[in-house]
């Protein structure tokens, strides 16, 4: 790991984003919530948000981060779902992994839910939106 201890404390914030190409049968399915294992959108958002708080344990030269916001949002498309995420945390590193892995288990967690109705689906276009860091306000 880095040694980022010299650095100051800002606020950080990353917003990610990424996609599935879904069949039209599927994209019924998840529409009409009647997918057998579940809400498929609510539960990738959840496994989103378990997933970024949980980024130093998977990706082994992250550090550990006190994180102060995961936002994880599904939204069905013409094409599939779109799964964006938004991490903040107040500290001297960024949250780009963090945002990144949120958007990638929520695709994941759609393609298991997925995968016995659809047998084409496609992950695409994972990508980093944007990434902030503001200096802190003393008062």
């Amino acid at each position: 790991m880095v040694d980022v201890g010299n650095k100051s404390q800002q606020l950080r914030i990353a917003k990610a984003i990424g996609h599935i190409k879904l069949s039209d049968e599927t994209r019924k399915q998840i529409a009409e919530n009647s997918n057998k294992k579940g809400d498929v959108l609510t539960v990738a958002e959840i496994a989103g948000i378990g997933a970024a708080k949980q980024t130093s344990n998977l990706i082994p030269l992250c550090h550990t981060l006190l994180l102060t916001k995961v936002k994880v949002s599904a939204e069905l498309d013409e094409s599939g779902v779109t799964i964006r995420s938004e991490v903040r945390c107040i500290g001297q590193t960024g949250v780009e992994m963090e945002a990144l892995t949120g958007v990638s288990v929520g695709l994941l967690t759609i393609y298991d839910m997925c995968k016995a109705v659809d047998k084409a689906m496609i992950i695409e276009n994972i990508h980093l939106l944007e990434k902030e860091k503001h200096d802190l306000i003393n008062e």
